[in-house]
């Protein structure tokens, strides 16, 4: 869940300017969206590191990497996320980052020139790594580019969830990572 968070926010950044973008933590915001017993559940993600070489008018040489710290996925709850660092969930102390690092951005089809791209690269999480996707919506405001985009994961296809806990009746395979990402 946070590899997919972090990957988004690394994306995101990538869009305006030809020298790799600094982005505002305070304003910036990563986190993930899953179901427990049917209610949804949010988490943040609060530490993460993005390199990203965004140039707008050629986006298919831009590239971004993200780590993000899984020891710094938030429930809002001390217990909760005490669990979620174990062996079962995250397994924090074998797998201390999630990465995402871009294989290609490119424009979406019939989106305003500028303002929409397509984004694909490898996620890794707990150990594993898969190939993803996901639409990212830019816009300008002011001297910062605003980057804002969901990353739809499943898991399970990073173990997220072992043992009693693939059972998805309890916690859905089903996460999406949202970012709104700020940067200059």
């Amino acid at each position: 869940m946070i590899a997919g968070a972090v990957a988004a926010i690394a994306l995101a950044s990538s869009a305006a300017f030809a020298a790799p973008l600094k982005v505002d933590a305070a304003k910036s915001t990563v986190g993930a969206t899953f179901k427990q017993l049917n209610v949804p559940v949010d988490a943040k993600l609060k530490k993460f590191s993005a390199v990203i070489d965004f140039d707008a008018a050629k986006p298919e040489s831009s590239k971004a990497s993200v780590d993000i710290d899984v020891a710094s996925f938030d429930l809002g709850d001390a217990e909760y996320n005490k669990e979620v660092q174990k062996k079962e969930w995250f397994n924090a102390a074998q797998f201390p980052k999630a990465t995402f690092v871009t294989s290609s951005i490119k424009p979406s089809a019939g989106a305003a020139a500028g303002t929409k791209y397509d984004v694909a690269g490898k996620l890794t999480i707990k150990g594993k790594s898969t190939d993803v996707s996901f639409p990212l919506t830019v816009k300008k405001e002011g001297a910062t580019q605003v980057f804002d985009g969901t990353l739809p994961i499943k898991r399970l296809t990073y173990n997220i969830g072992e043992g009693e806990w693939k059972d998805t009746s309890m916690v859905a395979d089903e996460v999406s990572i949202k970012f709104h990402f700020v940067a200059q």
